[in-house]
Formats: structure tokens, C-alpha cells, sequence
């Protein structure tokens, strides 16, 4: 098994003066005339405010001082070239704890949460809640390596769990993953969770619904709502989600010519789904945190890759369980108010599909859980872990 080595982020000049370039020269053209906030997509005047920032006051290279905090590696495996940051905490090898992220995201998610999670005795917390953490970058995502073709959350757990256990030498280990990263995490559960006590996967944590049970009819009136809902929101906000499932390389040709077009795409997002009842976009995040996650992508050409990650979803049959088969290893599931979009399924529907061990209702935070409230997922990680120790 390959060794993984060190890595430290360090663009070159000559790639980020293109990229501004591009910023610079974008060509505006007139937005309707009645348009206000979100309601056509992505805001015009918050793009261009955005764009004036980008411009004069984001500094890439402040970015990387900050990205290059916490020690990242690449390995291959079985010819995929991973990235992953990997933080050896006060744990010292024995609670590895690993995350995954998802779309439009990127490992920058979790930043604010890295430290107090390794090191709680820094941050008003006990030493023995500390964990080792691994942070991977998707197949085709941030500094990952592009896949040859498309792939999905079910290849891309086998990859983790040979990450862990084979490269990294941890026998067994726990896993948490939102959006993309909840599917992951699911596959770990689901085909390499631990087996008679030893080995593998021994709990997942997700916030957002993973597999689909089958059949998948509701049983219940709150199931009932709940897929009405998820129907209606489908057809206001999921037109993404079927361009990027079956037609991905039309709309790469097109994001992979423009940064801006690239940042639109992906800012909306955080727009529609994070928690802004207490705030708009840019009370939630900075626009520095929005511009960072934005060239996460464009540095690394990943947006076109990235999008790939859908199609491979259906190539290896979307999230359905096959009848009667559920995820026994046991599940964790925090479930936060503030997802517009994707919200959480009913415990009763989820516990068809999983071994429900701990549910616990958020007080705020939306589909970007680290990101947006990390003091709220670092307390959840370590109420979490200590119940699977006690």
C-alpha cells in the first residue's frame, strides 16, 4: 500500500492571474427588471458585490496560510489520488474520526471545527473528547485527483475505508458526513461497518437523509408530509440535481470557462440552503469563507469533476436499499431546522434504513451544519462519541 506524503497548498502565481483575469473581464449583462433577491437564482447585486471583493480585497494567498494550518497528504489508491487533512489530536490515535463533505462544499467546511474537535482541552472542553481527525477532498473535488470517469458515494467509502485502515493504520473508526458526505458515510456503514467487534466502520453520525428505504411509501402522516415536501421543494430548487445526474458534462463546459459563472452556481446554493433566519448570505458567512470554498474549485479545475460525482451516484444505483436490508451499524442523525431544501425525513422513515442509536433536534443551522453553527456540531460530535464509549 502506497505511503501517503505531505502536501502543502501552493498555487502558482500564473494560475491564480488567470482566474482574475477572467473575474475582471466578465461581461455583465442586464438582469430583469423585477428582480428581487434570489428569486431568478443567484442575486445580481450580490454577485457583483461579491465580484467587487473578489476584485480588491480577497487574498488568495491569506487563504492558503489559512488551508495550510492543518497538515494535509496525498495518497494514491488504487489509482485515485486522495487528499485528506489529517489532524492528530489530543486522542493520539484512539477515537479517528472521519469527515466528509459534499457538494458545493469542500474540506474548508469543517475548518472552524478542526481544533476544538482534536484539541477540547484548548477550547473550555475535556482532553478524553478529543478525537484524531481525517478529512478527505472527494474524488474530483478540491485537491483531490480527477476520477478517469465518473464515480459515487459507494467507490468513493470503499476508498476511505482503505484510506483508514490500510494507509493510515487505524483499525477501526467512526465516520459523520452531511450532503455527499452522509451517502459516504452511509456506504461505510452499510458495506464495511464492523463485523463481529473487530475492524472497520464501528459508527456513522449523518445530518442529512441518506438511503431510501423500500418500499418507500409512507407509513405515517409525518412520512406522508415529509415526501410531499421534499416533492414541492424538488420542483422549485432541484433542477441542478437533475442537469448535474444526467447531463453533467453540458454544464462543466460551461462553469469550467467562467469563475464567476462557477461562483454564481455554487453561492446560490449557500444561499437556498443554509439557515438564514437570523440573517441573509452575508450574516451567515463571509464572503471570505464563500470566496475560499469558490476557489477551492477554480484553482484546482475540480467544478467539472465535482459534478461528475452525481452521475456516478446513479451509475451505482442511486440511494434505494435493497427490501428488507437496512444499515445496521449503529447511526447517529442530527437533524437541523434551518434545511430548506433537503429536510431531514421522519426518525420512523429513517429508522427503516438504519440502526438508529442517538437522533437529536438542532436548535439552528442549515444543510452546511459545520460551517454554518461549529460550535453546535463539535457539541453534538462529542455528546455523540460519548455515548458510543460509555
Amino acid at each position: 500500500m502506497p505511503t501517503a506524503k505531505p502536501f502543502r497548498i501552493d498555487v502558482p502565481r500564473v494560475k491564480l492571474d488567470t482566474i482574475m483575469a477572467r473575474v475582471k473581464a466578465y461581461d455583465w449583462f442586464p438582469a430583469p427588471a423585477n428582480e428581487d433577491g434570489f428569486t431568478y437564482g443567484m442575486s445580481t447585486p450580490v454577485m457583483k458585490d461579491i465580484q467587487r471583493y473578489w476584485l480588491a480585497g480577497y487574498d488568495w494567498r491569506k487563504s492558503e496560510e489559512i488551508l495550510n494550518k492543518f497538515p494535509s497528504y496525498k495518497v494514491e489508491i488504487e489509482g485515485q489520488v486522495i487528499h485528506f487533512v489529517h489532524v492528530v489530536g489530543e486522542a493520539g490515535g484512539r477515537r479517528p474520526l472521519l469527515l466528509t463533505h459534499g457538494w458545493p462544499g469542500s474540506v474548508f467546511e469543517f475548518w472552524e471545527s478542526i481544533a476544538p474537535l482534536a484539541f477540547p482541552s484548548r477550547y473550555e472542553g475535556n482532553s478524553e473528547d478529543a478525537f484524531d481527525l481525517i478529512i478527505p477532498s472527494l474524488p474530483g473535488y478540491g485537491f483531490s485527483g480527477a476520477p478517469k470517469s465518473p464515480i459515487g458515494p459507494r467507490t468513493t467509502a470503499a476508498l476511505w475505508d482503505t484510506l483508514m485502515r490500510d494507509v493510515l493504520k487505524y483499525d477501526s473508526y467512526l465516520a459523520q458526513g452531511g450532503d455527499w458526505g452522509s451517502m459516504v458515510t452511509s456506504h461505510l456503514g452499510l458495506n464495511h461497518g464492523t463485523v463481529d467487534g473487530k475492524g472497520g466502520c464501528r459508527a456513522i453520525h449523518l445530518n442529512m437523509t441518506g438511503f431510501r428505504p423500500t418500499p418507500a411509501t409512507p407509513e405515517n402522516e409525518d412520512e406522508a408530509n415529509w415526501l410531499t415536501g421534499m416533492q414541492d421543494a424538488m420542483q422549485r430548487e432541484g433542477a441542478y440535481l437533475m442537469q448535474q445526474l444526467t447531463k453533467p458534462q453540458t454544464l462543466a463546459m460551461a462553469l469550467m470557462d467562467s469563475p464567476v459563472g462557477t461562483a454564481a452556481w455554487i453561492i446560490e446554493k449557500f444561499n437556498g440552503w443554509s439557515d438564514l433566519s437570523e440573517g441573509g448570505l452575508l450574516d451567515t458567512y463571509t464572503k471570505d469563507q464563500l470566496l475560499t470554498n469558490v476557489m477551492i474549485y477554480l484553482v484546482n479545475d475540480a467544478i467539472a469533476t465535482s459534478v461528475w460525482f452525481y452521475n456516478g451516484f446513479a451509475q451505482e444505483g442511486g440511494n434505494a436499499l435493497p427490501e428488507g436490508v437496512r444499515c445496521e451499524t449503529p447511526t447517529g442523525f442530527a437533524s437541523y431546522p434551518g434545511e430548506p431544501v433537503y429536510k431531514p425525513a421522519p426518525r420512523s422513515w429513517m429508522e427503516r434504513a438504519y440502526n438508529i442509536t442517538r437522533w437529536t433536534d438542532m436548535p439552528r443551522g442549515g444543510h452546511f451544519a459545520a460551517m454554518e453553527e461549529p460550535e453546535l456540531f463539535v457539541k453534538e460530535m462529542r455528546e455523540w462519541a460519548r455515548e458510543l464509549d460509555a
